[in-house]
């Protein structure tokens, strides 16, 4: 029977990732004052996150298929304590930016511990345990915009928001303290016997190549979003603190709503790649709506349909179809495929940062154009499961 503390503590540490991946950007006013500096310095800190994850997601990924995954998933609960301790000490961007690596370090063990533990847990009902992880990241996201927007109307310290995610960090610790982890021995063959029905090897110079992309577009393509819709709606459609803050919010319930509705349409009436190259469409024309008419009900519109479509659990869906291409060392797997959303994590705050200090309305071009390429790949990716694995073969099942 498998651990029911494990479980729950696995997902909540992604309610705690999915409120550290905005926090910074939602405490962006606060943290600019604080550390007397401009937006594009707060974004500077921000893309740091991706360069933690660039550091160490291939390193941690080959380790944690070597020496187990608790471990990793302990250190990344570490790293993100000291992550939080240290921005609200930082006085300047520099150290700041020193901190914020902990936090894509913690991200990048969480990751490569996490997936794979659920993926071997439930080697029936991967694709549903592994999108679980984008509710809990979601309901993060929506949580904390509204929590700060109620301490900035209150002029209240956004420090408590910080010291919240702590709070929950160390909980969780003492809550996986002794949870049993599947043994290397179990994992191992699983993934021989995963290997051995196989029909036709991957190709890593084509199959993996598109994969790479895809873990870079389609984190760009969200990512974009989560750091930058509610300065967009302040900035371009006029809105109010808490309006604009609200929009990351319907953002959060489309992902929330699309992880559930998926899962139903997936196993009584679509195929999972054609669910990933539909959605990858209608985020694309929702982002490309947001383009071109700014106002309050397009953004707000706009911000749950991409959170439907782009942040629902494509991503998750994506890493878990490699994972059945490539199904020996599956914790290297995850570190490749979001080494690539970690380039993208990195880069994208910088290109959006020194946009916004030009034209904020061109942020959303930028990411017109990341969804425009993110529907191509993931048309390739379709079109190479039909070769390798025939009309015929079993689809990824996310509510099996």
């Amino acid at each position: 029977m498998k651990s029911k503390r494990l479980i729950l503590g696995l997902y909540l540490n992604y309610f705690v990732l999915g409120i550290s991946q905005i926090i910074l950007a939602q405490n962006m006013d606060a943290l600019r004052l604080h550390w007397h500096t401009t937006t594009a310095g707060v974004a500077f800190v921000i893309s740091a996150l991706g360069v933690g994850r660039l550091l160490v997601y291939l390193l941690s990924g080959f380790l944690s298929d070597r020496f187990g995954r608790r471990p990793f998933v302990m250190i990344g609960m570490g790293a993100f304590v000291v992550f939080y301790a240290g921005i609200l000490l930082s006085p300047n961007i520099y150290i700041a930016f020193a901190f914020s690596i902990l936090s894509g370090v913690a991200n990048s063990c969480l990751d490569t511990g996490t997936y794979p533990t659920l993926i071997d847990l439930f080697p029936q009902r991967d694709g549903a345990a592994t999108v679980m992880l984008k509710a809990f990241m979601s309901l993060g996201e929506l949580f904390i915009p509204l929590i700060i927007g109620l301490l900035t109307v209150g002029h209240l310290w956004y420090g408590w928001s910080m010291l919240f995610v702590v709070a929950v960090i160390l909980l969780n610790v003492i809550l996986l303290w002794n949870a049993d982890f599947p043994s290397q021995a179990e994992v191992q063959q699983l993934s021989a016997s995963e290997q051995a029905a196989q029909k036709t090897p991957a190709k890593w110079y084509l199959d993996g190549i598109l994969f790479v992309m895809y873990g870079y577009l389609s984190m760009a393509t969200f990512y974009l979003i989560a750091q930058w819709l509610t300065k967009y709606g302040a900035s371009v459609a006029n809105m109010g603190s808490l309006a604009a803050h609200a929009l990351l919010s319907y953002y959060s319930i489309g992902s929330i709503a699309s992880v559930i509705l998926t899962a139903v349409m997936v196993n009584r009436l679509v195929k999972p790649l054609t669910i990933q190259v539909s959605y990858t469409f209608m985020a694309l024309l929702a982002i490309m709506a947001m383009w071109q008419f700014p106002t309050p009900v397009v953004l707000s519109v706009g911000g749950f349909t991409v959170g439907f479509f782009a942040a629902g659990g494509v991503m998750q869906l994506g890493l878990t179809t490699m994972a059945k291409f490539f199904p020996i060392g599956k914790g290297l797997v995850t570190g490749i495929f979001y080494t690539a959303g970690a380039l993208a994590s990195f880069t994208i705050p910088l290109i959006t940062g020194a946009l916004a200090q030009t034209n904020m309305h061109s942020i959303m071009l930028v990411d017109v154009i990341v969804a425009a390429l993110g529907f191509i790949v993931s048309v390739g990716i379709s079109v190479r499961y039909r070769v390798l694995f025939g009309k015929t073969a079993p689809e990824l099942n996310l509510a099996k």
